[in-house]
């Protein structure tokens, strides 16, 4: 229900002051960003530990 809340109060916003809207976007996409890097660098910690073909065709760059 909160959650609800604050989609609808965000909508709101948006429609408000669209430039809210590429700040969401950029910011989402940023911590995207950091993510994949994060989680690549950590498994290329664990790669030297144990050998996952899988994951090292899904992480390969």
């Amino acid at each position: 229900m909160v959650t609800g809340i604050v989609f609808i109060i965000a909508g709101i916003l948006i429609a408000i002051f669209p430039e809210l809207l590429s700040l969401i976007v950029s910011v989402f996409l940023v911590t995207l960003g950091v993510g994949i890097v994060l989680t690549s660098y950590h498994h290329k910690r664990l790669s030297q530990h144990f050998d996952n073909p899988f994951a090292d065709f899904i992480f390969r760059f």
